[in-house]
């Protein structure tokens, strides 16, 4: 699933194409992505609208419209946007293309999603968003006074907490297993019982991942590509995610997987011991 530096990677190549661009025409192939109303409705409501801004929150892509409205798409586990000229996308690119939106460059969007998860909507503010998103871990407000308030009274996993949206925009599986394996936390390790010290390790270990996450232009396993097609490179530097049986580069310990909360989580059993109730 594209995760927060996988759209932002998204959002900073389709800024300088598509701001100030206008929508000429919506072709929705999957109505189920419409979350609310028809395609037939969002299209007529669409088409001729200028982009004002491109912007992320949490793991939504937006399109910040010059009427006031927000065009809110979310990639799901297998989404991915291509812009193209018409001319320019191949068969094997259409094969699981579910939305396509023309502009007035003459280019297409193309929305591609191998399972159909992904949605669209168009709405009239953004503030549904931010009422069911927690704080962008990449804003100074996120500090570790911030982070510690968030995990206080929450008993659950620290791996199912950082993967709740609820909690903290954009992190998912990928970037929480780095995060902790950074912060030398084991992902059981319940989110309460964190030392102030090791929360400040966490709350450092999370934008250090993040950052290196947006250099490296996201994570390619299998279907994220940016916009241009082309393969995002920070999954040649991942410590543990999606590194099952591999040995550990600081320890050469193997790596284990197990699940959490039903998410599959890697991590080191030296470098994260289970000290469940000792902090640091």
């Amino acid at each position: 699933m594209p995760e927060l530096p996988e759209v932002e990677t998204i959002k900073n190549d389709l800024r300088p194409e598509l701001k100030g661009r206008r929508f000429t025409s919506v072709s929705i192939l999957w109505p189920r992505m419409v979350l609310s109303g028809s395609p037939e409705l969002l299209g007529e409501q669409l088409i001729g609208q200028h982009i004002r801004e491109v912007a992320r929150r949490g793991k939504y892509l937006v399109f910040r419209l010059a009427s006031g409205q927000a065009l809110v798409l979310h990639m799901r586990m297998t989404g991915s946007l291509l812009l193209r000229s018409a001319s320019e996308s191949s068969p094997d690119e259409r094969r699981y293309v579910t939305a396509v939106f023309g502009l007035d460059s003459g280019q297409e969007l193309l929305f591609c999603d191998r399972r159909k998860l992904g949605t669209v909507a168009l709405v009239d503010s953004e503030a549904g968003l931010d009422r069911k998103l927690g704080p962008e871990p990449l804003d100074r407000a996120f500090t570790t006074q911030k982070l510690q308030g968030l995990l206080a009274k929450r008993k659950a996993p620290i791996k199912a907490i950082l993967c709740d949206q609820d909690v903290i925009a954009g992190i998912g599986n990928m970037y929480a297993d780095e995060a902790l394996f950074s912060a030398r936390i084991h992902p059981l390790r319940p989110a309460n019982s964190l030392s102030h010290n090791e929360i400040d390790k966490l709350r450092n270990a999370i934008i250090v991942v993040l950052r290196k996450g947006i250099r490296n232009a996201g994570a390619s396993f299998s279907d994220y590509r940016r916009p241009s097609g082309n393969r995002g490179s920070q999954q040649n530097a991942f410590q543990v995610a999606h590194r099952g049986g591999e040995t550990c580069s600081v320890c050469a310990t193997p790596i284990v997987r197990i699940p959490v909360r039903n998410r599959g989580t890697y991590y080191c059993p030296k470098c994260q011991s289970d000290a469940t109730c000792s902090g640091s």
